[in-house]
């Protein structure tokens, strides 16, 4: 753990990190921050930040676009300790309150994925419930799929199309994904509009 260092990079230096091994297996379009995670000269890790939602900054009063990122991608290599995530999350959000550029960090976690905001719930981010339902595309398996996920792997994520190339492919929605935020700066804790709620503690948390 002591030898992993966490530093700024360009979107070009995790890129292909996060889309071979991100469960989206895609790098958003319009990056603002990344971050690359090293054990020694080894990339180790990489995580991604976005203006996301397009009005995620109205979670806060009186907050402007510039005002809020997100969190949208995160990954760390599997060998590395079962801690490693809280310590690099610890590490990046410590930079960015240094900066004192953005005021909140927004991420969101996946429960069709098994995901359930383990990482932040250790690190001290709200929980704001869940999202509004996503749609998902089902390739024949029964198995929910990210469309962004769908079109990296087979270039199409419309279901007519999919179908008529013999996937037998079908869209519907499903459960929002919990969604927690981190207030960088304390003096903005009481902007915030929506009022943080237990950490879910199972995947099926309404």
């Amino acid at each position: 753990m002591k030898a992993l260092s966490v530093r700024p990079v360009s979107p070009l230096v995790v890129r292909r990190l996060i889309v071979d091994h991100h469960y989206l297996h895609s790098m958003p379009a319009a990056t603002w921050r990344c971050f690359g995670v090293y054990a020694g000269a080894e990339l180790v890790g990489g995580a991604v930040f976005t203006a996301g939602p397009r009005h995620g900054w109205r979670l806060m009063r009186g907050g402007r676009p510039q005002h809020v990122a997100t969190l949208a991608r995160l990954w760390l290599a599997d060998d590395l300790p079962k801690n490693a995530e809280s310590r690099v999350i610890g590490v990046i959000l410590r930079l960015l309150r240094q900066e004192n550029i953005w005021k909140l960090v927004l991420s969101y976690a996946d429960p069709t994925v098994g995901h359930r905001g383990t990482i932040y719930q250790a690190t001290g981010w709200l929980y704001l419930g869940r999202g509004s339902p996503g749609s998902y595309v089902d390739l024949g398996d029964g198995k929910p799929c990210h469309p962004r996920t769908v079109y990296g792997t087979l270039g199409a994520n419309g279901v007519g199309h999919l179908r008529r190339t013999g996937i037998p492919a079908k869209r519907y929605l499903i459960g929002g994904k919990h969604r927690y935020v981190y207030v960088l700066d304390p003096a903005w804790r009481w902007r915030l509009r929506d009022t943080p709620q237990p950490y879910p503690r199972n995947d099926h948390a309404p």
